[in-house]
């Protein structure tokens, strides 16, 4: 299973096994991982699962699509890795992956 690095604000990281097919916010919350909220349970519909992508990954995981790059205005302290965690499928290509989680959700 790919292992995902998650990042909260000024916490320690927390790895976690993820499962192929979920998504990062989904591997995130079931972890109990601190400041990924998902208030939309993953429609695409808020900016509450706003990560920022290791630039190191950032090609690796994509651009975002035009609907999440709409979501993405709503976000707080939006930077050029920025993605929303619901939007990020978790492949074998992404073992190792690492997110930081801003200090606050829109």
């Amino acid at each position: 299973m790919p292992k995902i690095t998650f990042v909260p604000y000024r916490q320690e990281e927390i790895v976690v096994e993820a499962e192929i097919g979920a998504t990062v916010m989904e591997t995130a919350v079931r972890n109990g991982v601190p400041g990924i909220e998902a208030e939309c349970g993953g429609a695409c519909a808020c900016a509450t699962c706003h990560v920022w992508v290791d630039p190191a990954w950032y090609e690796k995981v994509g651009a975002p699509q035009p609907m999440e790059e709409d979501m993405l205005d709503f976000a707080w302290d939006v930077r050029a890795t920025s993605r929303l965690s619901c939007q990020m499928k978790v492949t074998e290509a992404l073992d190792g992956l690492v997110v930081e989680i801003p200090e606050r959700q829109a």
